[in-house]
């Protein structure tokens, strides 16, 4: 009996919290995962390794890691190390930890290697609820994203629409969670820290270690990260 075939998605995975969930939601809905991971000069590098980590756990197809130097632009606490990470808990407005384009570059690496293998899905983590501030991460971003991939590819142009899939948009770090559980991800596996350690140890006091925590927290679900001193 040939089992029916499932279809590729590319799937940025930075191996933090929300991509892991990402990934496992792209392959219960029936997509072989190709999962991509940037390293761009971030401080909190370690990540990666959680990336190969959570692809292995979770049966991706394949993991790329593609190496860019945006660093040499700074302007970012994640990429500039004279700018300090934020540890005073979330304010309003666009934090230094945003990126300057950094996911109009990821995603349109994974919408170059999504046309090469012939996939018409990409998935992306980013979410307009517990987020930090950033402007990439809001559903009027994600839908010129789309708009725009399908103007400047041979695929598109020849018919085959590129759908862009941000399954997280309207979850609450919380409902993220408990999703993820659901489908059996390890969070443990995972580093959402902007400053972790060398051995992937969270400080805890980080916009993203707050928001990662305050998730948990209301999830109800025992929070498995590893903190610095725990």
């Amino acid at each position: 009996m040939t089992l029916p075939s499932r279809k590729p998605a590319v799937v940025l995975l930075s191996g933090g919290l929300d991509s892991a969930t990402v990934v496992a939601m792209a392959k219960e809905q029936g997509f072989d995962c190709y999962c991509l991971s940037v390293e761009y000069g971030q401080r909190h590098v370690v990540e990666l390794e959680a990336a190969k980590r959570v692809a292995s756990a979770l049966g991706a197809k394949q993991h790329r890691v593609l190496h860019l130097d945006i660093n040499q632009f700074g302007g970012s606490a994640l990429t500039d190390a004279s700018i300090d990470v934020p540890v005073d808990g979330v304010q309003p407005g666009i934090p230094v930890t945003y990126v300057p384009a950094r996911n109009t570059i990821m995603l349109s690496l994974a919408m170059a290697w999504a046309e090469v293998m012939n996939a018409d899905d990409i998935f992306v983590g980013v979410n307009a609820v517990d987020y930090s501030g950033y402007p990439d991460c809001r559903p009027e971003f994600i839908q010129a994203f789309e708009t725009m991939a399908n103007l400047a590819t041979k695929a598109a142009v020849e018919g085959r629409k590129l759908t862009l899939h941000a399954p997280l948009m309207r979850m609450s770090k919380a409902d993220i969670i408990r999703e993820g559980h659901r489908l059996g991800v390890d969070y443990g596996l995972t580093v959402s820290c902007y400053q972790a350690d060398d051995q992937g140890r969270a400080c805890g006091v980080c916009d993203s270690c707050r928001l990662r925590q305050e998730g948990f927290a209301a999830a109800g679900i025992p929070d498995p990260t590893h903190y610095r001193g725990g």
